[in-house]
């Protein structure tokens, strides 16, 4: 086979090493290269306006092969210059003239344009791919978070919602909203001691319980207040105290103060005395108490007890240090309602999970009515024990969850709390809040990740342009490469491997 007709195939990371191998150009050709980039330098501070030199000069390397394009250039725009020998008189081409020189001594050219090839295949090049696929993941990234945002995001606004809806409050305006809803709770409690009545069933059975099991004639109730909120209803904890109505309850207002969010002021509670601790008792700030009678006399109601008139004008109360009240007046913590106060709250809870443990263990006895001990203790019983029934057994049972199911409501206990812990007002509203400020810290943060992904994205698009150049340029270079080296073995096909990640 003609050796002419072989091709010359040359890898493209090993085609600078083939070159020196091959002796067509020297191991220290860079020394000579510097020299010449200089020139370069130089002589592109002054060059012709001409679209086809700034075309040249834009956005690449200057290499050899540029330099022999800007010389044809020059030959047309340095054409006045030729004197009669043919040769230019312009400093321009001169220089360039000499740089390609300066390249084409010892073939130094040819091993800087492999140099490139090299540097734009196998780093320039994949380089720029893998900052676009860097770009692109990021971009990736940015949209799973977006979607991890929104997903927190929805969480956080369905639990506020249902949160306010529990409460019973739009969520506007947390913290008013919680205080005016204060305003609901006697209301709310009437509605809770109606409620409780169905018990009344369970609890007489439970009191017969104990009085068959204590022996004792006397029909006692086991669970007094709870016996007494059935009968009575939501009374005050004075008429459950003292066995009587008051003649006038002095209960403060129920409404805290709305002022600003701020620690001082939420937690307080406005009782209507203006911050002052006297007791207003409608008096005009005399020292002397008006009885509303027409005689200088105090009337005690105790004509026959012996005790003595007191002239009224006769007697100072400051001086004694006796402090006059009506007799029969709620105040205080007597002045609330049993399902209003705190402790009396608790104890009738109590009362009822009591209750409900009670109707849990007759449900279990009549559900095993084969247990002869527990038959052979309660043939005695009255008839009201013996008598009890699945069916009835486990109404009884419904009844107390249900009671005790109204009396612990979420959105009650919230509010009781609200109205007794001055604190309270501030944590469930600082617990509101904070969902919002996550959720609002998601919609930030999802805007800010929208913002990314388009910068990211104007800059790969921005960078692939650059690729597509780049491509191009070193294709052309490719060529040029392959016929200078196929010039040096007589037109022999020479196919430089170029693979390109």
């Amino acid at each position: 086979m003609d050796e002419q007709n072989i091709p010359i195939d040359i890898n493209t990371t090993k085609l600078l090493d083939w070159l020196v191998s091959r002796r067509h150009v020297k191991t220290d050709w860079q020394n000579n290269v510097l020299k010449i980039r200089e020139k370069i330098n130089n002589a592109i501070q002054d060059m012709p306006a001409h679209e086809g030199i700034i075309k040249l000069l834009s956005g690449q390397h200057i290499n050899y092969f540029h330099c022999l394009k800007i010389i044809e250039i020059l030959r047309e725009t340095e054409a006045d210059s030729k004197n009669l020998f043919g040769r230019y008189g312009s400093q321009r081409m001169k220089d360039w003239q000499d740089i390609v020189a300066c390249y084409q001594k010892d073939n130094v050219y040819l091993a800087e344009a492999a140099q490139m090839l090299i540097r734009n295949v196998s780093y320039e090049i994949p380089g720029l791919r893998k900052q676009v696929q860097k770009l692109q993941q990021s971009q990736l990234e940015c949209e799973k978070n977006i979607k991890d945002y929104t997903k927190t995001e929805n969480s956080m606004l369905k639990e506020f919602k249902q949160s306010c809806e529990q409460l019973g409050i739009e969520g506007d305006k947390i913290k008013p909203e919680l205080l005016r809803l204060l305003k609901d709770l006697p209301d709310i409690y009437r509605g809770i001691s109606e409620k409780i009545k169905i018990v009344q069933p369970a609890l007489e059975l439970y009191n017969e319980f104990n009085k068959y099991l204590s022996g004792k004639a006397t029909d006692v109730s086991t669970l007094p207040l709870l016996d007494h909120l059935i009968k009575n209803g939501n009374t005050t904890v004075y008429e459950y105290t003292y066995g009587e109505k008051p003649v006038d309850v002095e209960e403060p207002p129920i409404e805290p103060s709305e002022g600003d969010n701020s620690s001082s002021n939420l937690g307080d509670i406005d009782f209507g005395d203006n911050g002052n601790a006297a007791i207003d008792f409608g008096d005009d700030g005399n020292a002397a108490i008006d009885f509303g009678d027409d005689e200088a006399t105090v009337d005690w109601g105790q004509q026959d007890d012996g005790f003595e008139i007191v002239s009224h004008s006769d007697l100072n109360l400051e001086e004694s240090g006796i402090v006059v009240e009506k007799t029969g007046v709620a105040r205080g913590d007597e002045a609330l309602t049993l399902l209003d106060h705190p402790e009396t709250r608790a104890r009738i809870i109590d009362g009822l999970v009591e209750l409900s443990a009670f109707a849990k263990m007759r449900l279990y006895e009549t559900m095993h009515d084969g247990d002869v001990l527990t038959m052979s203790r309660m043939q005695d019983a009255p008839a009201a024990i013996q008598m009890q029934t699945l069916e009835s057994a486990t109404m009884l049972n419904d009844c107390l969850q249900v009671a005790l199911d109204r009396l612990t409501d979420k959105r009650i206990q919230h509010l009781h709390n609200v109205k007794h812990s001055p604190k309270y007002v501030d944590i469930l509203t600082g617990n509101l809040n904070q969902k919002l400020a996550v959720v609002d810290r998601m919609r930030a943060g999802k805007a800010a990740l929208e913002e990314k992904i388009v910068r990211l994205r104007n800059e790969a698009n921005t960078i692939d342009p650059v690729i597509d150049t780049l491509i191009e340029q070193t294709k052309v270079l490719q060529k040029e490469i392959q016929a200078d080296i196929s010039g040096k073995y007589k037109g022999r096909v020479v196919n430089i491997v170029v693979v390109i990640n």
